[in-house]
């Protein structure tokens, strides 16, 4: 599987790109960035460590190295603010995303070729590539709430004193401000997380609370994520490139599922090769419903600032 990575010489690009090389499964790197002196040093840093990871093939380009790729991701964009909302990006990024997929529309990829957006504010970004990017709808997605479902499961794992891969919590809806945690399915291999010691919903809501501040908090410590959105985007490539068949809440075009229709947003999806193969409706609470309804809602009115 050949991967190009659009904004590589940055941290979540670059991040991305050694995740991938460590999990051995893809065996092409692409890294293309405005800067090209970085995308080069990172592909050559990458190469250094070759011998000890896997044989990959790991280049730095144009996009005239993208050409033949079977999964494009892009995470070049403008980074967010400490104090700044992933909506509020919108107005910044828009018109460097929409430059980007005309530049990627411009090669020749793979009828089955894929486009992961990861750049923020993702669900806004990835809507705006589903209109624009000339594929199918089912082979554009975004990363979504992957990351954030990421924290929510290591941070509940952490408190409660539990193996992390054992955790086993969603987060739906919009990757920002409008996220909602869905608690009614939440388990524990297989016992409901309200069954552990000390479990009290105010806890819980308080973990929460963390996880959605959680990247503010890493851009204030260290400048930018980096690290864990870079296996978050490895666990949507490889479900690609293997086709798992994974669960996964990535971000997409929404078709009616729990009523909520015409946005990009994050429900449970089945990911394997060429994308999106369906959006399963998840039992929720009417409260969960609620709030993923009020996701919707708020992500429509900033589409249409954009549309």
């Amino acid at each position: 599987m050949k991967v190009s990575i659009i904004g590589g010489g940055g941290r979540v690009g670059s991040n991305a790109a050694f995740a991938l090389q460590l999990g051995g499964v893809v065996k092409e790197i692409v890294i293309v960035d405005m800067n090209e002196d970085m995308a080069a040093g990172e592909a050559l840093d990458l190469r250094h460590g070759s011998a000890l990871t896997a044989p990959q093939r790991i280049i730095a380009g144009g996009y005239e190295s993208v050409t033949g790729s079977d999964c494009v991701v892009i995470t070049a964009g403008l980074r967010r603010k400490p104090d700044e909302s992933r909506l509020e990006l919108i107005n910044r990024n828009v018109q460097l995303f929409k430059g980007i997929l005309d530049s990627i529309k411009a090669v020749d990829l793979p009828d089955h070729a894929t486009v992961l957006v990861v750049s923020n504010p993702v669900d806004i970004l990835t809507q705006l590539a589903v209109q624009e990017a000339g594929l199918p709808e089912s082979q554009v997605f975004g990363l979504g709430t992957v990351l954030d479902t990421c924290r929510f499961r290591s941070l509940l794992a952490d408190h409660f004193r539990v193996g992390a891969t054992d955790v086993h919590a969603l987060i739906l809806g919009e990757h920002g401000d409008s996220m909602v945690p869905i608690w009614s399915s939440a388990t524990v291999n297989g016992i409901h997380i309200s069954s552990l010691p000390g479990f009290t919903q105010e806890i819980a809501n308080g973990i929460f609370e963390f996880t959605k501040k959680s990247g503010a908090e890493v851009i204030r410590l260290k400048g930018g994520a980096g690290w864990a959105v870079g296996v978050s985007i490895k666990e949507v490539v490889e479900a690609i490139a293997l086709d798992k068949q994974c669960l996964l809440p990535v971000s997409s075009m929404q078709k009616g599922a729990l009523g909520i229709t015409d946005v990009c947003l994050s429900l449970p999806t089945v990911v394997g090769k060429g994308g999106v193969q369906s959006v399963v409706a998840p039992s929720v609470s009417e409260a969960e419903l609620a709030a993923l309804k009020a996701s919707e809602a708020a992500l429509k009115d900033v589409w249409q600032k954009v549309a």
